[in-house]
């Protein structure tokens, strides 16, 4: 299937909606197993911060793709594409606090993920993106976000 303008290709829809199910299955996890509720805890934040970086390195491959054009702010593009990864490796090291460092760091990676699809629209002024490009991000934001906050929610709920 070929795309139309404002829908994703085949294969951008698979990856990135498939992406969700580790965002899902650990939030999930989170609630459903208490047992080990610290492991999925975990592992959300680590594939959160995994992801948070990779959409941050899209803005080094717009910027590459933009370089040397007239008007094209690449410097900033380059700059910013490294705080996703910054901010994810942080939010790495408050989940290795103890009690609520978890959620903290859960919550850092939502309010990360929800500024950086900001970014995103501001880049799209700036720069011609896919017309899919927003609505799909927006979708996956979302509901990474959410599933972030209700693990952090969570974490709240088993450390009193």
């Amino acid at each position: 299937m070929t795309a139309t303008p404002n829908t994703a290709p085949s294969v951008v829809a698979w990856l990135g909606y498939g992406g969700l199910l580790p965002f899902l299955a650990t939030a999930s996890g989170s609630w459903l197993d208490p047992a080990r509720a610290a492991l999925w805890q975990q592992a959300l934040l680590a594939y959160g911060a995994v992801i948070l970086a990779f959409v941050g390195a899209l803005h080094w491959a717009f910027a590459m793709a933009t370089d040397g054009r007239a008007s094209r702010p690449t410097a900033m593009m380059y700059w910013w594409s490294t705080v996703p990864a910054l901010t994810g490796w942080a939010a790495l090291l408050l989940g290795l606090l103890p009690g609520r460092g978890r959620a903290y760091g859960m919550l850092l990676l939502m309010v990360a993920f929800l500024i950086h699809y900001q970014q995103d629209r501001r880049l799209a002024q700036l720069i011609t993106l896919p017309d899919w490009y927003l609505p799909l991000r927006r979708r996956l934001t979302t509901v990474a976000s959410i599933c972030l906050l209700a693990s952090a929610l969570s974490v709240a709920a088993t450390v009193a």
